[in-house]
């Protein structure tokens, strides 16, 4: 299948290594200083391009977490937006702690080792702002809620980003879901990430 250019402009935007120090630095009493990566994985080649995610404290680059899987697929949601982002989690993301930064991790992952998220999906727009370059923005379809369990514990997150070709904004938060309050995230705003690196395509 071919994929749009958009497709491949928004995979080309999300896909680096990210960090927010600008802004842990002006507000280090509200965001923490990140490392970010976005890896761009072999599978489902067939209709869209994959991104593994996963994060990281500055000051504790070892210990990685929110391992996380983002599928990008040409559109097919009922108010027509372009694109979609469909989540997956790991099975087991032991084998895969670290593969933000030692990517040979990830060589051997099959879909098989993934757990569909139906849920957890967000619609993408494109704006064009000029000379071939563009604002996606990724917000969820009206009425979903992103909620599955783990470890048998319901989580649910609140999920959403922007992407540029050198910023990434991150509006994800985890939701209480009893109270709906949000536990940790992008409680005053969202995580603005800066790209270091990236990868062409």
């Amino acid at each position: 299948m071919q994929l749009s250019s958009q497709l491949r402009t928004l995979a080309k935007y999300m896909v680096g290594e990210f960090n927010n120090r600008e802004q842990a630095l002006s507000e280090p009493a509200w965001y923490v200083h990140l490392q970010m990566w976005q890896r761009l994985i072999p599978i489902f080649p067939e209709d869209s391009l994959t991104i593994f995610a996963e994060q990281a404290n500055i000051i504790n680059l070892d210990k990685p977490y929110r391992q996380r899987i983002m599928r990008l697929v040409e559109g097919h949601s009922p108010d027509n937006a372009p694109l979609q982002v469909q989540y997956y989690m790991f099975k087991d993301p032991t084998p895969f702690i670290g593969a933000g930064r030692n990517p040979t991790l990830l060589q051997d992952l099959t879909p098989e080792q993934l757990e569909l998220l139906p849920s957890c999906i967000l619609n993408v727009t494109g704006q064009t702002l000029a000379d071939n370059r563009y604002k996606f923005t990724a917000i969820p379809p009206v009425e979903t809620c992103c909620r599955f369990t783990y470890l048998g514990q319901t989580i649910q997150v609140s999920l959403g980003f922007e992407a540029t070709e050198h910023e990434f904004l991150s509006y994800d938060k985890g939701i209480d879901p009893n109270t709906g309050k949000a536990l940790w995230g992008a409680m005053l705003g969202p995580f603005r990430y800066t790209k270091q690196s990236g990868t062409e395509f």
